[in-house]
């Protein structure tokens, strides 16, 4: 018989996952549609009690988003500039209604490489907190995705916060989803680019691609590339020039390898357009 449990604390809930094999359950956007029409055949561990994981909050070192924050709680909070992708990506999630359940730990625990969050925060360098009874360890998010459906989550470990270290929130951000329409729909290729300006010179970016390989990526070659150029339409010739070479696009019912190459280099431009257009508008204020 499947067991359901519902603690109504995260050291209870760990002590659950140390002596059992539950499967972890929050806004359930992504197991409930993968069910279909079969029964829960799993012993299921409710976080929804724990409002510990939900949240954003703010150290010394880092901006903190709790592992049960849901999209629309992420789009509506105010944050740094930095952080525009990433609440432009919360926006792109399904729909409203799945924005409202679906958690920010869910869609990377999903680990699928269409997931919207994922280059939003690679792009701030984010690590995740991983929390097993009387151990918690953080891990780069880089590192946590392993591939398709794959992530380093071992067992007896929940994910409990995605944290954010203040040095990487430099500058402006800005998110590109490319789909078959305007919602409700996976991602042929997205891209989050992140730009800091100073004097009208790039000093710091950080790129990343969705969908367009295994695991979302960053494109530290062209990042090295657009370092010392100006925050103009110059950055849309460096990336015309660009290899490109971390991209390994695949073809599916969504699009072609060569597509997704095309148009991975579209969306990069449009991003890096937008992030500088929010950093030179910030210098100007």
């Amino acid at each position: 018989m499947n067991r359901y449990a519902k603690p109504a604390a995260l050291d209870e809930a760990l002590a659950l996952l140390a002596e059992g094999n539950w499967r972890p359950l929050a806004g359930g956007t992504d197991i409930y549609p993968a069910l279909g029409n079969r029964p829960l055949r799993e012993d299921m561990l409710d976080l929804n009690g724990l409002a510990e994981l939900e949240g954003i909050s703010e150290t010394a070192t880092h901006v903190v988003i709790g592992a049960r924050t849901t999209w629309t709680q992420i789009a509506r909070h105010e944050l740094p500039p930095a952080l525009g992708a990433l609440q432009a990506a919360a926006r792109e999630v399904g729909s409203i209604q799945i924005q409202n359940r679906a958690t920010i730990a869910g869609n990377l625990c999903n680990a699928s490489p269409a997931a919207d969050g994922v280059p939003a925060l690679l792009v701030l360098d984010a690590e995740v907190e991983l929390r097993r009874q009387g151990a918690v360890r953080h891990l780069p998010l880089r590192d946590f995705i392993l591939g398709n459906r794959r992530t380093a989550l071992q067992p007896g470990e929940l994910l409990t916060a995605i944290r954010l270290p203040k040095p990487s929130l430099a500058g402006a951000s800005a998110f590109e989803k490319l789909g078959a329409r305007r919602y409700l729909v996976i991602s042929i290729a997205m891209a989050a680019a992140r730009l800091a300006v100073r004097d009208g010179i790039v000093t710091d970016t950080a790129i990343a691609i969705g969908a367009c390989s295994a695991v979302a990526t960053r494109l530290g070659g062209l990042e090295a590339m657009l370092i010392g150029q100006p925050a103009n339409g110059a950055l849309a010739e460096v990336v015309a020039q660009a290899p490109l070479a971390e991209l390994s696009p695949i073809d599916d019912v969504r699009g072609s390898a060569q597509y997704r190459r095309a148009a991975a280099r579209e969306i990069v431009t449009r991003a890096l357009a937008a992030a500088a257009g929010a950093t030179n508008e910030r210098a100007a204020a």
